[in-house]
């Protein structure tokens, strides 16, 4: 079993867009139901510091290692995708220092089923952060991921996979990081 920290920093911006549920007010119009609750689509603590959740960054690696498909030398045609998905785990959210009050929000005209292609559309607001950093705890339980795996497979999930709303990933072009892997123990 091995750890590696891994410190993490924008190349792009990145926006969140989790789903919330918040009671409209009586008599709300859905553009003032939106000014007041778009804030909710970030994840946030208890303390309202804005944090990437772990989770985000682990979807991210083993879909990159699904997205390169390397095969493992000596292992015939199998790849690392399945050694990332069961043989790695995130351990911690990365708490971005910033308090939700000071994140900015950019409409965006989306369909308003959340599809792309939609036939109607509606002003929703998303939050965006335009630089952001942080360190990143992983558990390595898998010996096949050796760590110039590890830091390939990382380093690609930023650059190609990315996190959070519009990711490369997703034909967009937020969420894209660069990864340094300080310490592998």
């Amino acid at each position: 079993m091995k750890t590696a920290l891994v410190q993490l920093s924008s190349m792009t911006p990145l926006s969140m867009s989790k789903h919330y549920v918040v009671e409209k007010l009586n008599k709300e119009l859905p553009r003032d139901y939106e000014e007041r609750t778009w804030r909710e689509r970030l994840h946030y603590d208890s303390n309202g510091e804005v944090f990437i959740p772990l989770t985000m960054l682990k979807n991210s690696i083993s879909a990159a290692a699904k997205y390169l498909s390397i095969q493992i030398p000596g292992k015939g045609k199998a790849t690392y995708t399945k050694h990332f998905e069961s043989g790695m785990i995130a351990n911690n959210n990365i708490k971005l220092g910033i308090k939700k009050e000071d994140v900015i929000g950019e409409w965006v005209f989306v369909p308003s089923d959340g599809k792309r292609g939609g036939t109607t559309r509606v002003d929703k607001c998303f939050p965006r952060i335009d630089k952001w950093e942080g360190t990143a705890e992983f558990t390595i339980l898998d010996d096949t991921i050796t760590k110039d795996v590890f830091e390939m497979h990382v380093k690609e999930a930023g650059r190609f996979i990315g996190i959070g709303r519009f990711r490369p990933r997703n034909n967009g072009y937020y969420g894209r990081f660069n990864a340094e892997v300080l310490s592998w123990k």
